[in-house]
């Protein structure tokens, strides 16, 4: 059965999709070759021009793009019109160096507001939807991608940002907010502060969730769905691919729909950078097939995933993405282990009487590496019995254990003492680096 969508290209055949990539790929390989002087480059050392690009597995034979390569060419180095033709300017906060400078056309701000039009149409959302965004504007895409999509599809967009979280509260009560955009971690957060304030966030009337901006996990997507009563679905996007819109999940939550018309994905191993066959996991690799200030070919993302080729119950036929399950920069090596984050919020979510906040500090002593997960009590759990605490320690420390291969530090804390943030979750600090 045909769900409702945006546009037509997301039911394309797979042959008239293939067709519609090719046709695109071979457009932007010519125009970042005569445009872009590090492109150029790039191509010649490979002994690449762009008319070698014949079919769409000739993809393999060129250059990777990293996030490095926007910082070495800061500002618009890497940009394919004047700066005159540019309407829009968005950064990354430059905090680890130069930052990544992302610029837009004026057809490039239509294209994204089309593309987050798809992503909250697959979540649900129609123009009879009040919307409340959680995110920041400014240099972040995140608020401004999201802002542009609803009105796209006619929505009645609430642009409250971030923080003073009370407030937003009393926004959702006084405009009837029906849909909630944020990141996951800050929607547990809104739930806390809403029953503190005598209102638990079920009765908000808010019916759907659309979460990104940080990874998570499905155990904490059945929190915020228990805690909201709404659909959570996830979506997709980085800065440097054009901003939020890349992917969306559509109401089965079967894995996140990519808008393979503008953004050709692959998967590589991300030591050889070989690319691997459909189902297996890796790291996702997209060339952009549509943008017009910022192409960027074989782009790097860092994050882990696989691809799904199968037809999905909404009768869209685009690829999907499954949940990103970690980064390969942001991968935690304790004692030669491979430690992702999600990999602990998975397990500390299948634990009863603590809940989804938590912060893992790795440490260096003797030479040898120690890592600690301090994990908050649930806001309802507390015996006032020390062994249930020194039980409920092992509980963790032993499920983790049997995940890992390696035994933590656990140490449970008071409900509400770690700290909140309404962007991004910080969920590690890691010691090693500052010595």
């Amino acid at each position: 059965m045909i769900d409702l969508i945006w546009d037509r290209n997301e039911t394309l055949s797979r042959e008239d999709m293939e067709r519609l990539q090719l046709e695109r790929l071979r457009s932007v390989v010519r125009r970042v070759y005569s445009k872009v002087s590090f492109y150029r480059d790039l191509f010649e050392q490979k002994g690449i021009k762009p008319t070698a690009i014949k079919s769409l597995d000739d993809l393999r034979h060129l250059p990777f793009t990293v996030k490095d390569d926007l910082r070495n060419n800061y500002p618009y180095g890497l940009f394919t019109v004047p700066r005159e033709k540019l309407v829009r300017i968005h950064a990354s906060s430059g905090t680890t160096g130069r930052p990544t400078v992302v610029g837009y056309t004026r057809k490039d701000l239509s294209t994204w507001a089309d593309l987050v039009a798809r992503v909250v149409v697959q979540a649900g959302v129609t123009a009879r939807d009040v919307v409340q965004i959680c995110f920041s504007y400014g240099l972040f895409t995140g608020g401004f991608g999201l802002h542009y999509g609803l009105e796209r599809v006619g929505a009645t967009v609430i642009p409250a940002s971030v923080g003073n979280t009370t407030r937003q509260i009393k926004l959702m009560k006084d405009f009837r907010t029906t849909a909630l955009v944020s990141t996951p971690s800050y929607a547990l957060y809104l739930a806390e502060v809403a029953r503190d304030m005598g209102t638990p966030a079920a009765s908000l009337g808010i019916r759907v969730g659309l979460f990104g901006a940080e990874p998570w996990s499905e155990g904490m997507r059945s929190e915020i769905e228990a805690y909201w009563g709404l659909k959570a679905t996830d979506n997709y996007g980085m800065s440097e691919l054009i901003g939020p819109g890349v992917a969306g999940e559509c109401g089965f939550q079967e894995g996140l729909h990519i808008s393979e018309d503008h953004f050709l994905p692959e998967i590589v191993d991300p030591e050889t950078l070989e690319p691997l066959p459909p189902g297996s996991r890796g790291e996702l690799v997209i060339t952009t097939l549509t943008k017009e200030g910022l192409p960027l070919i074989r782009y790097r993302t860092r994050d882990l995933t696989e691809l799904d080729y199968s037809p999905c119950p909404c009768g869209r036929t685009t690829v999907r993405m499954k949940r990103v399950t970690g980064r390969t920069d942001d991968m935690l090596i304790i004692r030669g282990v491979n430690v992702f984050p999600s990999q602990i919020e998975e397990v500390l979510m299948e634990v009863q009487g603590v809940g989804p906040h938590y912060l893992i500090t790795v440490d260096r002593k003797d030479h040898l590496d120690e890592f600690k997960v301090e994990v908050e009590l649930a806001a309802d759990y507390f015996t006032g019995q020390y062994r249930h605490l020194e039980s409920l320690e092992r509980t963790v420390r032993d499920k983790i254990q049997s995940i890992l291969g390696l035994a933590p530090k656990v140490r449970l804390v008071e409900y509400k003492s770690l700290e909140r943030t309404a962007g991004k979750a910080k969920r590690v600090i890691d010691n090693r680096k500052l010595r």
